[in-house]
């Protein structure tokens, strides 16, 4: 139709507004309650953890006061001392960043790992199929805890092994939820419209079917990076932390003997795992409430 060719009618027609995928998404997640809480707890640790520096600059690895001394006895240590004497607010400033950094490199190497595993497997299918998901389960059957140990005591200590440690035995549940989504999109009408104008398997599934598959693994990245805080925690309590970086889960770690006599030692930490896991929850929660269309109309 040319412009010639416009009546009054189809001129005063109003032009039909569309919204993108992502638009409707954001404003879903905008109206989510427990994400925008999620948001807002995870922005006040970062900012705790990355501001708190530059207003409280005291090393937490400093003996600042006498050991075991509870919160409020002193204005050197507010929220008190551990069982060498250092400051427990300092630990909890300085700690958080490490804290974190395993959180999310480790939730990077378990998405990776699994995101290959399982696209592989759910778009070849067939033989390949078969093989990558008894890799998966033999991985899903081990003790995670169990086979994080081991690799922590076979290298050296340190924060990059312990993520590494932490992403290899996490990946197993993203390989299934990649391979499910691959599995329920590979036969679609627009992924057979790639296939038919020639388009190589290679840009079929980081191209295609991946950007649609992506809504329940962003949900489960957020999750995942929960996990592995606590995964840390939990390796730092058994001792396999790393001794020269100061996390919250080295501060629990080393305060386990006392904590009958000296609560804060480990509280504290321990509130702000916790707070930090729900914040990553929350914002899971909030994610899947807006890909989903069906709970974004209810």
């Amino acid at each position: 139709m040319t412009v010639t060719d416009m009546t009054p009618e189809t001129a005063e027609m109003p032009a039909v507004e569309s919204r993108s995928p992502i638009r409707e998404a954001a404003r879903a997640f905008r109206q989510s309650w427990a994400g925008m809480l999620g948001l807002f707890i995870l922005i006040l640790v970062v900012l705790f953890t990355y501001v708190g520096p530059y207003f409280y600059p005291i090393d937490p690895f400093d003996i600042v006061w006498a050991p075991l001394t509870p919160p409020g006895q002193t204005e050197t240590a507010p929220l008190g001392t551990d069982y060498l004497g250092r400051d427990i607010l300092a630990g909890l400033i300085h700690g958080g960043s490490a804290t974190l950094f395993v959180g999310i490199v480790a939730g990077v190497i378990t998405m990776t790992i699994g995101i290959l595993i399982g696209a592989f497997a759910g778009y070849y299918r067939g033989m390949v199929d078969e093989i990558l998901m008894r890799v998966t389960e033999f991985f899903q059957v081990l003790p995670a805890l169990l086979f994080a140990m081991v690799l922590v005591t076979l290298f050296s200590p340190t924060i990059y092994v312990v993520s590494l440690a932490i992403g290899i035995v996490s990946w197993p549940t993203t390989a299934r939820l990649t391979r499910a989504e691959f599995l329920r999109i590979r036969n679609l009408e627009y992924v057979n419209a790639s296939r038919s104008i020639g388009a190589r398997n290679r840009r079929i599934i980081w191209k295609v079917i991946l950007p649609n598959a992506l809504a329940p693994l962003i949900v489960s990245a957020m999750l995942t990076v929960g996990i592995a805080i606590l995964f840390e925690a939990g390796l730092s309590f058994l001792g396999l932390g790393d001794p020269n970086v100061f996390s919250w889960g080295l501060m629990i770690g080393a305060g386990r003997e006392y904590i009958l006599d000296a609560w804060w030692a480990v509280t504290f930490p321990g509130f702000m795992i916790f707070l930090t896991v729900l914040g990553f929850s929350l914002i899971g929660d909030g994610l899947n409430d807006a890909f989903n269309p069906k709970l974004r109309e209810r």
